[in-house]
């Protein structure tokens, strides 16, 4: 770090990207590691000359998040992914709509899941990330045309599937 300018700018994209980068990363390696990944991913903007990263810094910041989670990968194995409970709940919430909620968490992980890797990562790298398709492009090495095509066919998956998952659950509650 050169002065306190570049601190402020660390500081300031720490704040605004690291629960999505937290998310994106636990999707690849586990809830376990995904603040290692993390943390090297803020490291190695640390080192990073500011004016290389202006302009893109969230595609910089996912690409560098995702090859850290890939290296962490092959280094440690096949590692397991865990779920946690999500941290983000309401105070005011009561049992029932915790239930409905984790339920609700459970069907879109279980749809996430029928998805191809690629697609998963698209996903999540759209939705919790809020890249753009051109970031997005850049962080998965693949042109911008094939992001909205992947985009496409696993959003048409996902809503395929979370319908009939929606169809079951009616039946078994209109069921005497």
């Amino acid at each position: 770090m050169k002065d306190e300018e570049d601190r402020a700018f660390v500081r300031s994209a720490l704040a605004a990207h690291e629960p999505a980068l937290l998310r994106f990363a636990a999707s690849l390696v586990g809830s376990a590691h995904a603040a290692d990944v993390v943390q090297d991913t803020f490291l190695a903007l640390c080192k990073a000359e500011r004016t290389t990263v202006s302009g893109h810094l969230a595609a910089w910041l996912f690409t560098v998040c995702r090859n850290r989670a890939l290296d962490l990968k092959r280094t440690r194995g096949r590692l397991s992914e865990l779920r946690e409970e999500d941290e983000m709940e309401s105070p005011d919430s009561g049992p029932a709509s915790r239930v409905e909620r984790q339920q609700a968490l459970g069907r879109i992980e279980s749809a996430l899941s029928g998805l191809s890797p690629e697609q998963r990562q698209a996903v999540i790298l759209k939705f919790s990330g809020g890249l753009k398709y051109k970031e997005i492009a850049e962080v998965m090495e693949l042109s911008v045309t094939n992001v909205g095509f992947i985009l496409h066919t696993a959003l048409k998956a996902l809503r395929t599937e979370l319908a009939g998952t929606s169809r079951v659950l009616e039946t078994v509650r209109s069921a005497p």
